[in-house]
């Protein structure tokens, strides 16, 4: 890790440069797949499972079957630790839900909103170092609860054509509708074009590898709508000299085993802290059975020392970190001015993980920056809201005249005339 003391404004910019992700790069080759995908279907995912996953499939969807031994696989320790964090994700979405109330702009002139589930989604659910059971709650249990009719997930299987069994139980248990052995760009582009097997989805949620992101970005132009914009996952430490070292550390290192291109961040206002966390993570790091991953990553990644707690906030509110722990004395106060963050985790009993599995919050957080402009995922990304409004006599008297100039002004008679032969007929009536 980096130690950086007092940095200038000047050097702000590239002191929170993330680790480089151009997918722009990928297109042409990402490209290829989806139109091979949209192309032949069923036998081009076959095709790439063979040569991206190598694993040979004579069918895509997993089994009933399949699901029952898996349920029998996994221990009733993390059948029930799986169970309760469903729970807990389940009571804080279900409090999300909309309620639309119908409002009188004028009198006669009544307008309100109605929230609809997306009637089909899919759900991308990672492979790769680490079997991802936890997003499939992050994912399918909102789904499920905004009334989604059908949710598809798709992951890739190992290279005996099996599914992790922990994944299979937590997609049963969520709600998911069915589910499928294919990982990748190829995934994508079934969920988004249909396969014979594969249903075709209106929305894909789900982090991935830079070339699933490129998929995701290719098939959003025009064709599916997609969750949010994603790169490599990272965590801030906001901390002052009341943190626990430890605390810190294991924190930082919690989030760079997630993979060699995760970022995290300590911004302090003690210079003892920042050194008792470099010793500290070096200790921890010793101990990871994932700590080449980890090691890597931390070679991203940086402790900062700052004057003051007001410099130490405009810094992180300039990274907008995904995850953000606050280990301060007045946790509360400080966070009220965090005005860009992903997911934000208070005081010092708060780790990241609770939100990465248990607590109830998503997990699935905007990253690179876009937290100044993205929310994570919630009930809302499963819905639409459609406006209503009815207008009665009363009403377009009052208003009509309005749109009617408006209209004019803007040359579109047609407009103007909807207008005025429902007023002609009102007073002739």
């Amino acid at each position: 890790m980096k130690l950086i003391k007092y940095p200038s404004k000047e050097q702000w910019t590239e002191l929170l440069e993330r680790p480089a992700l151009n997918t722009e790069s990928l297109f042409d080759t990402v490209r290829a797949i989806i139109n091979k995908v949209r192309a032949e279907g069923d036998k081009a995912v076959l095709e790439y499972e063979a040569a991206f996953d190598k694993v040979t499939l004579s069918a895509l969807a997993v089994t009933p079957e399949e699901i029952q031994v898996a349920g029998r696989s996994v221990s009733d320790e993390l059948k029930a630790a799986i169970s309760l964090a469903k729970q807990n994700i389940e009571t804080f979405h279900a409090s999300q839900r909309f309620v639309g109330k119908k409002v009188e702009t004028m009198n006669g002139v009544t307008c309100w909103q109605k929230s609809v589930g997306i009637e089909k989604v899919g759900l991308y659910i990672p492979g790769g170092t680490a079997p991802l059971f936890s997003t499939v709650l992050m994912l399918a249990v909102p789904a499920k609860i905004a009334g989604c009719k059908e949710i598809v997930l798709c992951t890739p299987p190992d290279k005996n054509g099996n599914i992790h069994p922990a994944i299979l139980f937590a997609a049963q248990l969520a709600g998911v509708s069915k589910i499928f052995k294919a990982g990748g760009v190829q995934a994508i582009a079934a969920m988004a074009y249909g396969t014979e097997s594969v249903p075709k989805v209106y929305k894909i949620f789900g982090p991935g590898n830079q070339y699933v992101t490129a998929a995701k970005q290719l098939v959003s132009l025009r064709d599916v709508a997609i969750d949010m914009p994603a790169g490599p996952s990272e965590v801030e430490v906001l901390a002052d000299a009341s943190a626990n070292p430890a605390f810190v550390a294991a924190d930082l290192l919690s989030q760079a085993e997630h993979g060699i291109d995760s970022q995290a961040i300590l911004i302090t206002t003690s210079e003892k802290l920042q050194t008792e966390v470099m010793a500290e993570v070096d200790r921890q790091l010793a101990e990871l059975p994932r700590r080449e991953i980890a090691a890597k990553s931390l070679e991203n990644s940086k402790l900062i020392l700052v004057k003051n707690m007001d410099e130490a906030l405009e810094l992180t509110n300039a990274y907008a970190p995904e995850h953000l722990i606050i280990e301060t004395e007045n946790y509360m106060e400080v966070a009220e001015h965090v005005v860009n963050a992903g997911s934000v985790f208070l005081g010092s009993l708060t780790p990241e993980s609770a939100g990465d599995y248990a607590s109830g919050t998503n997990h699935t957080l905007p990253t690179n920056g876009y937290a100044k402009a993205y929310s994570g995922v919630s009930l809302d990304s499963f819905i639409r809201k459609i406006t209503f409004q009815e207008i009665l006599p009363a009403g377009i008297k009052a208003i009509g005249p309005a749109i009617e100039e408006m209209a004019a002004n803007e040359h579109l008679d047609a407009h103007k005339n909807a207008v005025t032969v429902r007023l002609k007929a009102i007073q002739n009536s």
